[in-house]
């Protein structure tokens, strides 16, 4: 007979994905032609996206944690959430290469917020199956709202990525921060635990 997935093993599974995605970004760091700092410094696109990237999947890392804190047994929607959520997190890699390879141009820039949309998306999905409606109203509250704001953002910073890429880059890094804090008091809400 097959033992049920528990929580702990699910998160360690996810844990892993984590640490495989962040190893996939650093393998594509390249080192410059030549070694002089102009030459380094013309590196500037990649090593912003990459410390972009990072930062974005370190606060999956922190948020995927907050959300586990809440279920109690690893459930099928969970589960499914979860896969999801990794699914997209999988993606970042990808979107940073494009991005750096071609110093933050319009497309790339607009798939990179889009995979952003998408990982958001399952997050929202991810809390609103993990966070009982009835035991933390206000936190389940607050991370809705929070990642539905996001989300209209992140769709914005896509949008504007056509005319302005940087731009649009660095709305996504700045929305980003909101995360960085999953249990932080947001305007209107009360968390609990």
């Amino acid at each position: 007979m097959i033992k049920a997935i528990t929580k702990e093993r699910l998160a360690a599974f996810s844990d892993g994905i984590f640490a495989v995605i962040i190893t996939i970004m650093v393998l594509q760091l390249k080192m410059p032609q030549k070694p002089t700092f102009g030459e380094l410094l013309a590196t500037w696109p990649t090593v912003a996206s990459y410390l972009v990237s990072y930062f974005l999947i370190v606060i999956m890392w922190i948020n995927h944690h907050f959300l586990w804190s809440f279920a109690k047994t690893a459930t099928p929607r969970y589960i499914f959430w979860n896969f999801a959520h990794m699914f997209a997190a999988s993606l970042v890699p990808f979107a940073t290469a494009w991005v750096a390879g071609t110093s933050m141009a319009s497309v790339p820039v607009f798939v990179y917020a889009a995979v952003v949309v998408f990982v958001n998306l399952t997050y929202h999905g991810f809390a609103y199956a993990v966070v009982p409606r009835d035991e933390n109203p206000a936190n389940r509250r607050a991370a809705l709202v929070r990642s539905t704001v996001t989300i209209g953002i992140f769709i914005a910073a896509m949008l504007l990525s056509l005319k302005f890429p940087r731009a649009a880059f660095a709305v996504v890094t700045c929305v980003l921060i909101t995360y960085a804090h999953p249990e932080a008091r947001l305007p209107g809400t009360r968390l609990s635990r």
